[in-house]
């Protein structure tokens, strides 16, 4: 199956495209498999045209026949001692044995299958870009996924339903982003625990900083309405769940205006060893990265009173 996968869109701000999501020093052999359908961001349908074309076999060609052209590549590549040499660090006969699994078992072709769930349970979850790519997330992981990144479906600094809310704060939260966000990491926390899969899977829903406690203030130099508010990341709020994570928990407490943290205070490094800590992974852990440089993993603790 696939191991890590990104959906449904790059992360973008304003038009710089790919901001994050990927490996960084750990090299492009852990990069995601990433699905974005074609359509802009305020089609709210686009996850199903989907196309998995990657990962499906060519009318004439069955897998039997596949495996057999696979077979004459492993042949040929033993005669390329000097070639097989000079890729060696980039793993391609894992890469080779992966894709060819996935093209002739079908197993992540069904997986992007939306339509194999209820109605009842899509409606759950939201009939829109971020729903189905939870609802997605969710049949990745049962079929195998280690690792889906769910991106918020909308240019971070935009309008509409995107969280960047210099103006139009009051539509957006009751109208646009929330109800959006609210139904669908909630609907795939639940169906995960309906399913049994939550007590083995981390859901992490986290930002990259909160807002301006008071409205039509500029902290940042941007222009604010009114009815806005601007960056602030000195204060705001990540959400996890799974893995032995405590249920129905509040850690750490804000000042009455959610201007600084008053108990308990998380650095986002924290999170971070605290992911690694719920994985089984020592935080402080050192890595090589591609150029076989050591690198350390985090340089923070894990915060375990979160965890039951």
């Amino acid at each position: 199956m696939l191991p890590f996968v990104m959906l449904p869109r790059p992360l973008q701000e304003s038009n710089v495209i790919g901001k994050g999501g990927t490996a960084g020093f750990l090299g492009k052999s852990y990069d995601p498999y990433t699905m974005y359908p074609a359509g802009d961001d305020m089609d709210m349908t686009k996850m199903a045209r989907l196309k998995i074309d990657d990962l499906q076999l060519r009318p004439d060609v069955f897998s039997v026949r596949l495996r057999r052209r696979a077979s004459l590549r492993a042949a040929i590549n033993k005669q390329m001692p000097i070639i097989d040499k000079a890729v060696a660090d980039y793993s391609l006969n894992e890469y080779y044995d992966r894709a060819l699994n996935l093209i002739a078992s079908g197993r992540a072709r069904e997986a992007f299958n939306l339509d194999a769930e209820s109605e009842s349970l899509r409606e759950r979850y939201g009939r829109n870009t971020f729903g189905d790519s939870c609802l997605m997330a969710r049949r990745l992981v049962e079929a195998g996924t280690r690792v889906v990144e769910v991106i918020w479906p909308k240019v971070a600094n935009s309008d509409n339903h995107s969280w960047d809310v210099h103006v139009g704060l009051s539509k957006r939260m009751k109208d646009q982003s929330a109800p959006m966000l609210d139904a669908g990491f909630s609907t795939l926390i639940d169906d995960l625990d309906e399913r049994g899969l939550l007590d083995e899977t981390l859901v992490v829903g986290v930002g990259e900083f909160g807002r301006s406690p008071e409205k039509g203030v500029s902290t940042s130099g941007n222009n604010n309405s009114a009815d806005g508010r601007d960056h602030w990341p000195y204060c705001y709020t990540a959400c996890i769940a799974g893995a032995g994570i405590k249920r129905g928990y509040v850690h750490g407490k804000s000042d009455k205006t959610g201007s600084a943290p008053l108990e308990d205070p998380v650095h986002p490094g924290e999170l971070l060893a605290t992911l690694y800590h719920a994985f089984g992974i020592d935080p402080e852990s050192m890595v090589m990265n591609h150029l076989n440089q050591p690198r350390e993993l985090v340089k923070a603790k894990a915060v375990t009173s979160l965890f039951a």
